[in-house]
């Protein structure tokens, strides 16, 4: 057997254990066996990565880049991370159980947000002003905002790193990035490829650790000026207060249970398959996951047998078999959580029509899941499970579907499948979601900003826009008149 491979931190350019000494280890979830260990950062270690930070925006060797110069340096980190993305994508499936067909893809496709990013380097531009005032010259600039702190959980990671990592170092920011202490090594594999890149040491610190000693040392940190997080709302909650101590401007991402809306006229085997690849795409374990299916009443059952039916062909099993379609669940707690909800459920007179258990195998599986609901009090239309698990509700008219596609905290993704055009135009501007994907579901692209409503969040990641946040405006003043500059005392 050989040796469980260990996981130090990166802290301003070298491999270093914690100061403190602690190490955790990781989890298979295909076996539930112990395959990898991490060193975890106290809060010694962050002020030290963050101090590296601070040093770096004032250091020539990356304050004079010219914007053009730091494009290259992105375009190089996306060739590695693409040159990578085989072994990369297998050990992220090792470490979190997703099936090695998305991780290794999204990976490939994580290299497009860095080139997309590293093209926006140099448009980063100020203006000249119409100012109101005679002999006055103003203009503005964009600057970096300073030291950032991305906060990553442990699915998507490298697709969520990159949506922060690369609009932050394209401004000229120096990034923290700390990993979910749950399957970081995908995040510490990433640093190598950093390293590899040639960015002079500071500019991205990778470290991971648990909340008291290095997510909350991270957040409330007196240095930091911009915090990127994505998680769910009660970690936000303690990341918006801990800002309070740095004023960092913050951008959350915290998932939800967005709704996908189904009417009779639309295709159903497309409406089938949307609703089974926003469920049990990524075993469920998705921010996006299209948990809340609303089918108008007259194809209820159709396009309910049409979910069973081709669900019934879903391969369940180990993630790093190319004809898995479903793999582990990340966390026994995840396995936990669906149980005690599905019990729930249940009790409210919910139908199980599939489903329903966890696999008998070793690791932390369950088995896709449809339940039908009567009504809309039930306890899967309310809880993030984080897994295969797909609630329908049927509807009779549009405004009904609306209401109830609305009628949660959150607003992140929704989806919506009908034929009828001037339908997708009404409905999808009513819809309280950040994303509508219409007759698709979960597409993605670094030029396609993404972020939620509510409690899904606020800010918004990708697009051209991104790359300003993590600017902050300077407004310079000249005085062009030959003459000195008047006494202040003396009112004309």
């Amino acid at each position: 057997m050989s040796a469980r491979p260990h996981y130090p931190l990166f802290i301003d350019g070298e491999w270093r254990e914690g100061s403190a000494g602690q190490v955790m280890e990781t989890e298979n979830p295909a076996t539930g066996e112990t395959w990898a260990t991490f060193a975890c950062a106290s809060p010694a270690d962050v002020d030290r990565a963050v101090a590296a930070a601070r040093r770096m925006l004032d250091d020539e060797r990356w304050r004079d880049l010219t914007p053009t110069a730091r494009g290259k340096l992105l375009y190089r980190l996306a060739d590695l991370v693409e040159q990578d993305a085989e072994r990369i994508g297998r050990v992220e499936t090792t470490d979190s159980g997703k099936l090695a067909a998305e991780t290794v893809s999204q990976t490939r496709y994580v290299a497009d947000y860095y080139r997309y990013y590293a093209g926006l380097a140099d448009k980063i531009e100020g203006a000249v002003l119409p100012i109101d005032k005679p002999d006055m010259h103003v203009f503005t600039t964009r600057e970096p905002i300073g030291v950032v702190a991305a906060i990553v959980p442990w699915n998507a990671q490298m697709f969520l790193a990159a949506t922060k990592v690369g609009p932050a170092l394209a401004a000229g920011c120096c990034v923290v990035l700390k990993a979910s202490e749950v399957a970081p090594a995908p995040m510490l594999e990433f640093a190598r490829l950093v390293e590899a890149a040639g960015y002079p040491p500071g500019v991205v610190s990778i470290i991971t650790g648990d909340a008291e000693n290095c997510a909350i040392p991270l957040t409330r940190h007196r240095d930091v000026d911009r915090i990127a997080f994505t998680g769910g709302p009660e970690t936000a909650r303690h990341v918006v207060r801990n800002s309070a101590e740095n004023f960092a401007v913050t951008t959350l991402e915290l998932g939800g249970k967005s709704p996908i809306l189904v009417f009779g006229d639309a295709d159903l085997d497309g409406a089938a398959n949307g609703l089974i690849a926003g469920n049990f795409g990524a075993s469920g374990q998705s921010c996006v996951a299209g948990s809340r299916g609303f089918v108008q009443r007259d194809v209820f059952d159709d396009v309910a047998a049409r979910i069973e039916e081709k669900s019934a062909n879903i391969v369940v099993g180990d993630p790093l078999e190319p004809e898995t379609h479903v793999g582990p669940l990340c966390t026994r707690a995840q396995v936990e959580r669906i149980e005690s909800t599905l019990a729930k459920a249940r009790e409210q007179d919910a139908h199980v029509r599939f489903g329903g258990e966890r696999v008998n195998r070793p690791g932390n599986y369950f088995e896709p899941t449809l339940v039908e609901c009567a009504g809309v009090e039930v306890e899967t239309l309310e809880v993030e499970m984080f897994g295969p698990v797909m609630s329908l509700v049927p509807f009779d008219t549009e405004e009904e579907a609306i209401a109830l596609a609305n009628a949660t905290r959150y607003g992140l993704g929704s989806g919506l499948f009908t034929r009828d055009v001037a339908r997708v135009h009404r409905v999808s501007k009513r819809l309280r979601a950040g994303i509508c994907w219409v007759n698709t579901y979960r597409a993605v692209s670094p030029i396609a900003p993404f972020g939620g409503f509510g409690e899904s969040g606020y800010g918004r990641e990708a697009g051209l826009e991104s790359v300003l946040d993590y600017t902050r405006t300077r407004t310079t003043w000249i005085n062009t008149s030959p003459n000195p500059m008047a006494n202040p005392f003396v009112m004309r």
